[in-house]
């Protein structure tokens, strides 16, 4: 398709994926693709109601988990446990958090790899260039406003399928 894969996804049982920019559903799909280029399992979450029938199998084969968000749990602590429980969790999230123009990015992925002890891999899927952008993982310093100029860095000149949408 024209697309360049910068960077190689690092052979790790578990980290928090972060792609950004996230301004359009093709990014699931460009994000499947790349899963299947790498060849490593990289999963997401989902509301539980998604992993119900009719498609709830197809989530589940696709890579996904359910999260329970109706308790009054914290996801956070609800998803570290998830990488607790298994062997291998590539947990794969937008910072961004909605396909719409926002002005900061969300922290959850910064305090569920900082709570779960793995490590954050950064994935840029910039449109203007046809390149997806894999970073080498880094883990939480403690100092996020630090380690969020960091990812502001990487991610600096990409641009999302709707442009507008992003930072």
């Amino acid at each position: 398709m024209g697309w360049k894969l910068i960077g190689s996804f690092p052979d790790i049982p578990k980290c928090v994926v972060i792609v950004a920019p996230h301004t359009s559903w093709v990014d699931f799909i460009v994000g499947l693709l790349v899963r299947k280029i790498v060849g490593l399992e990289i999963n997401f979450i989902g509301k539980k109601s998604l992993f119900k029938p009719p498609f709830g199998w197809l989530f589940r084969k696709l890579g996904g988990t359910p999260v329970d968000r109706q308790k009054n749990e914290d996801t956070v602590a609800s998803v570290a446990r998830i990488f607790e429980e298994q062997e291998e969790f590539r947990l794969a999230l937008s910072p961004e958090g909605t396909r719409k123009k926002v002005a900061q990015w969300r922290t959850g992925f910064y305090y569920i790899a900082k709570s779960a002890r793995v490590p954050i891999v950064m994935v840029a899927f910039d449109f203007g260039k046809k390149e997806v952008k894999i970073s080498e993982p880094v883990y939480t310093t403690g100092d996020k406003q630090v380690d969020f100029n960091g990812y502001y860095k990487f991610y600096e000149g990409v641009q999302g399928k709707i442009p507008e949408y992003g930072l």
